[in-house]
Parts: C-alpha cells; sequence; structure tokens
C-alpha cells in the first residue's frame, strides 16, 4: 500500500469525473461531501434490472465507474469545491486476472478479492492510495508491490503527476 499524492488536482479531478480514464474500474463506495454527505454503495441491485439489461451489464456486483460517475460529478460541479470525497474504485474481475497473468504473481483469481485505488480529497489535497485484499493467509507482499508498481505506471501513463508519500 502507497499513498500517491496527486500534484494537479484539476487534470486529476477532470480525468476522474470527466474524462474516461478510469471508467474500467468498478465502484465499491463514493462518499461525497458538499452541502451535505451524499453515500453511493456501489453494490448492483439486480431486481432494478431486466434480464437483458443484466446480461449487458455482464452481471457484476459493482457498478462500473462509468455507470455512477455522471451523478457524482453532478453532485461535485458547481461554484464551490465539495468539502471532501472519497471514492473506492476497484479493479474488474478480468482486468485482475490480466494482471495476475501478465505479472505472473502466484494467486489464483478466485484468490485476490480486490485490488483497489482509494481516492480521498480533503483539505485541497487529493491522495490516491492503493490496497489489495485476498483470502488467502500470505505474508509474501509480492502482490501488494506489483499494484503499487500498476498504479504508479497508470498515473504516468496518463500524464497524471503524483509524489509518494
Amino acid at each position: 500500500m502507497i499513498a500517491l499524492k496527486i500534484e494537479d488536482l484539476k487534470l486529476f479531478t477532470s480525468s476522474l469525473f470527466v474524462g474516461d480514464m478510469f471508467d474500467q474500474f468498478l465502484l465499491k463506495e463514493a462518499v461525497i461531501t458538499t452541502f451535505n454527505t451524499f453515500t453511493i454503495d456501489g453494490s448492483m441491485r439486480p431486481g432494478y434490472y431486466s434480464k437483458e439489461e443484466l446480461e449487458e451489464i455482464k452481471k457484476s456486483q459493482l457498478s462500473t465507474w462509468a455507470m455512477v460517475k455522471p451523478l457524482c460529478f453532478s453532485l461535485i460541479k458547481g461554484k464551490r469545491l465539495p468539502v471532501s470525497f472519497r471514492i473506492i474504485l476497484q479493479m474488474s474481475e478480468e482486468g485482475t486476472e490480466r494482471f495476475l497473468h501478465s505479472r505472473q504473481l502466484p494467486f489464483a483469481p478466485d484468490q485476490v478479492k480486490g485490488l483497489y485505488m482509494n481516492i480521498r480529497y480533503e483539505e485541497d489535497k487529493l491522495f490516491c492510495v492503493t490496497g489489495t485484499s485476498v483470502s488467502v493467509f500470505t505474508l509474501d507482499k509480492t502482490l501488494d508491490e506489483e499494484w503499487d508498481q500498476e498504479a504508479k505506471g497508470f498515473l504516468k501513463h496518463h500524464n497524471i503527476p503524483f509524489l509518494e508519500e
């Protein structure tokens, strides 16, 4: 787990709320504080969708960031900056499988419960904190280290300047 302090808030927030940089991620949770605190649980409610719609969205248990992003953007846009926000994004199952395979990590995809990017904004500072969750006990930190490198590479690829804290 590492904390990356984002240097260009405007570029990052534009990429997050307007661009498609994070669209492939799933939303675990979003908490946005403006004049109220709004909490969004990213868990899908299958009963809301038709069978055809469920097949289109691949029966994921979490909403994609792309699905929820417009709502989150509507909560923060305006003349005033939000007081704070916390957004927990998770790599999709397909993305997790690709990541494990490309890095040749000794975990089965079903053992990795989540590869996370925790985005926190408060007091005019924005951090992206990495995190992992596995269903097996291990002292091996290779997964954490590789995910940290992947997150840094992801930000560099998108020209987002950051400092490692």
